[in-house]
């Protein structure tokens, strides 16, 4: 159950910042040139692959005590972020992720731009790797915190990669922005999966002794998405009332 709950985060996470990395390619290909906007893609993936390769061996040298004290941490506030922004978009106090409208605006941006000289369309190529490579940090994080915290390096890398695969194969078949995937019920999850993982491993790392040990990951899992689920309501009914009448 450790192990599916490791390469289930990665996946998920890694799928929420594909679809938004995916859409700018999409948007700056259709608009301008297919071949830089992809390059650049790639080149940002390859150096993101480096990133992993030299900082995947050094995080799994750190005792695995501290290393869960100090990523519990690191996963606890991430996963926060991402959970707070779910509830107040679950009860309408926040807007929702547009894919489209991101698509929208990236497409008329790289309309309007001048295009470079030579055979590589530089603000296509610029565009694209700077997107895959903001987005690919998040998903690198993810990776090597997941991952290293459980000692399920490999794991979490798998689910990341499928990801990829997937949100690829449906951008090469629809060539169109993901605005139909549920972002925000993904986020929503992704932000119970960290947060659990930051309590659990925090905690770990702090000297708790869990129930069960591995075992009481799925119900710390729970009860943190029990939670999230009843703030939804409660901020709705807070907001009403904050509401001048």
């Amino acid at each position: 159950m450790h192990d599916l709950l490791v390469l289930l985060s990665a996946f998920l996470a890694s799928t929420v910042e594909m679809v938004e990395a995916l859409t700018i390619v999409l948007a700056v290909g259709a608009t301008r040139d297919w071949r830089s906007a992809l390059l650049g893609a790639a080149v940002a993936l390859v150096g993101l692959a480096a990133v992993v390769v030299v900082l995947g061996p050094l995080v799994t040298r750190i005792p695995l005590g501290s290393l869960r004290l100090v990523i519990g941490g690191l996963l606890l506030v991430f996963g926060l972020q991402w959970l707070r922004k779910a509830v107040l978009r679950a009860a309408g106090l926040k807007a929702l992720h547009d894919e489209a409208a991101i698509y929208r605006t990236e497409a008329g941006r790289a309309a309007g731009a001048d295009a470079g000289a030579g055979s590589v369309d530089w603000y296509s190529f610029t565009v694209a790797a700077k997107g895959v490579a903001l987005e690919g940090l998040e998903v690198v994080f993810i990776v090597l915190t997941v991952g290293g915290a459980g000692h399920g390096l490999g794991l979490a890398a798998a689910g990341a990669l499928a990801a990829a695969v997937v949100v690829g194969a449906v951008g090469v078949a629809v060539h169109a922005p993901l605005s139909r995937v549920p972002e925000n019920t993904l986020k929503f999850a992704v932000g119970v999966m960290l947060t659990s993982f930051g309590m659990f491993w925090g905690g770990e790392g702090a000297g708790i002794r869990w129930p069960g040990g591995d075992a009481a990951l799925p119900a710390v899992v729970a009860v943190v998405a029990v939670v999230a689920v009843g703030l939804v309501p409660l901020a709705r009914s807070v907001a009403r009332a904050e509401t001048p009448a």
